[in-house]
């Protein structure tokens, strides 16, 4: 009997897939298929929840933490309290109109504006060691220039006459002019009397890097006006207009105290440089009074950069805080609004991370606010003590290097890394901090040497010379010295030959190089911060 050939299967029974497919559309199959997916969506929210509650816990432990110290973390603690017109600096129709103006600074007509641009050391720092004399024959020429129309674009004038005699010659120009500011110059003078100010800033944004500031850039302008003006009033020897005009600098730069923003307050350090740079001269050419320098003296000795910075430094953790909250509402375009870098190179495109955005717990972001300021505290911790007035650039250093690790780890900036890690936002705004502490220390500095110069010129007009050392000052032309900024320390101190002096911080290196100065005058890498004055 011959064998039957077999039957070939069914592709129903040989196909993989169609089994697969009936099993689970059999009821055995679907009921398993359920019970999977019951487990698999308790499991996702529970770790869901999991992740929400305990990164919201932990971020309330730490704002009860902070708040326990009477500090906040919402920025709308920090905005300045609205002050009458009547006792407002601000509110003087010139400073209002900066507001109104969006910057736009309407002292267009004097010689500083038409000017400005052909001079070329308008730069009052420019890759130098030791301060300057104005080149006020510079400013002549251009002047000249400008009255027989034959400025060209092009045109640029710098000269090597810093004589007291060219200088002098040349100032009647100068202050010829400036006589198109005057009437502006006497309203802010009025006003400078208020007791307090306010600009009248838009402060209800939910994007704090959104909010304008108009005024800074019209207010530091009138301060490099007042500077070329003062500067000739002293070459001219009228030391009672130029202490006027000293004295409205440093209470324009005053007037944006009160502001709790970081930029305000390194605005406000740049002025008062500005408005320093005349007294150095007129304590070089001896051409202020024993009251005018007590004067002088005691408002320089006034300041504390260092203390200062608290409040903005406070004020940049809640600022942080308010844009992780925008973040999560509005996504990565947020991101442009507060940084100069772009979205697509940090990696990852808006709808790519609008996806990861909605997708993520929510807790999460609770755990980005945290990580900014714990980073944020780690970063200005043992930075400076403002009673001291002293700051450590060994302990700024270190700090920006842990800082650096702990956010890129070897890696470079990347959206979903820094999602993943929870450190977003502190990637895009922390290392934009660590020059803030040196440019403080500058700034202190800058306002302890002019104190220190000044008492010096008022030993010299009471001895007819300059004193052996600065123990000599205490306590008749100053009661407590102030101490170098970087080493608590009093300042290096020795006379010259020829009868001058050198005065001098060691410096962001925190070496001490024997008043020997860096590049510039006050140089971040090298050399040592110095007051002294050209030997006659």
């Amino acid at each position: 009997m011959s064998d039957q050939p077999e039957s070939t299967p069914s592709i129903y029974k040989r196909s993989t897939i169609l089994r697969l497919l009936r099993w689970l559309f059999s009821a055995r199959g679907m009921w398993r298929v359920l019970i999977v997916l019951a487990w698999t969506v308790t499991i996702i929210a529970l770790w869901y929840g999991e992740e929400n509650w305990r990164d919201r816990r932990a971020w309330n432990q730490y704002r009860e933490a902070i708040e326990a110290r009477g500090e906040s973390l919402n920025f709308a603690d920090y905005i300045p309290k609205l002050v009458p017109d009547e006792q407002n600096f601000a509110a003087t129709p010139f400073l209002r109109s900066l507001i109104l103006r969006s910057g736009v600074n309407p002292l267009t007509n004097d010689l500083f504006t038409l000017a400005t641009d052909h001079v070329a050391e308008t730069n009052l720092l420019k890759d130098r060691g030791h301060r300057h004399f104005t080149d006020l024959v510079a400013w002549q020429l251009a002047s000249a220039a400008l009255q027989h129309g034959k400025l060209e674009r092009e045109q640029e004038f710098e000269t090597d006459q810093t004589d007291l005699a060219a200088r002098a010659a040349a100032a009647p120009a100068i202050l010829e002019g400036m006589k198109p500011d005057q009437e502006t110059f006497e309203e802010l003078r009025a006003g400078s009397a208020r007791e307090y100010s306010r600009y009248a800033v838009k402060y209800d944004l939910e994007n704090p890097w959104g909010i304008l500031l108009p005024h800074l850039a019209g207010i530091k302008g009138v301060c490099l006006r007042l500077h070329l003006q003062t500067c000739a009033e002293l070459a001219a020897n009228k030391s009672d207009q130029a202490l006027a005009d000293e004295k409205l600098m440093l209470a324009l730069a005053d007037s944006i105290k009160p502001e709790p923003f970081l930029i305000s307050l390194l605005v406000r350090a740049s002025c008062v440089e500005i408005a320093i740079q005349p007294v150095w001269e007129g304590l070089a050419e001896h051409r202020w009074t024993d009251a005018q320098l007590q004067e002088l003296q005691a408002r320089f000795l006034s300041y504390n950069f260092l203390a200062d910075l608290r409040p903005p430094l406070k004020d940049e953790r809640a600022c942080g805080v308010q844009a992780v909250d925008a973040l999560q509402k509005k996504g990565l375009g947020f991101i442009d609004n507060f940084t100069n870098q772009r979205q697509d190179q940090w990696g990852l495109e808006k709808p790519a991370f609008d996806v990861l955005r909605n997708v993520m717990p929510s807790g999460w972001f609770y755990r980005e606010k945290l990580n900014f300021c714990t980073l944020f505290d780690a970063q200005t911790q043992g930075i400076l003590d403002p009673v001291a007035k002293t700051t450590s650039p060994s302990k700024v250093a270190s700090n920006g290097e842990e800082l650096s690790s702990q956010l890129y780890d070897g890696h470079g900036a990347s959206v979903v890394r820094g999602l993943l890690r929870h450190r977003l936002v502190a990637a895009l705004l922390l290392p934009a901090l660590q020059n803030i502490t040196f440019k403080a220390a500058m700034a202190q500095t800058t306002t302890d040497q002019a104190a220190v110069a000044c008492a010096l010129e008022r030993f010299r007009l009471a001895h007819g010379q300059f004193p052996d050392q600065l123990d000599a000052l205490s306590p008749q032309y100053m009661s407590r010295l102030p101490n170098d900024v970087i080493t608590g320390q009093p300042y290096k101190y020795r006379r010259t030959d020829d009868g001058q002096f050198i005065l001098y911080s060691v410096g962001w290196n925190e070496k001490d190089d024997g008043g020997v100065p860096g590049k510039t005058l006050f140089d971040q890498s090298q050399g040592d911060w110095v007051w002294s004055y050209p030997s006659k």
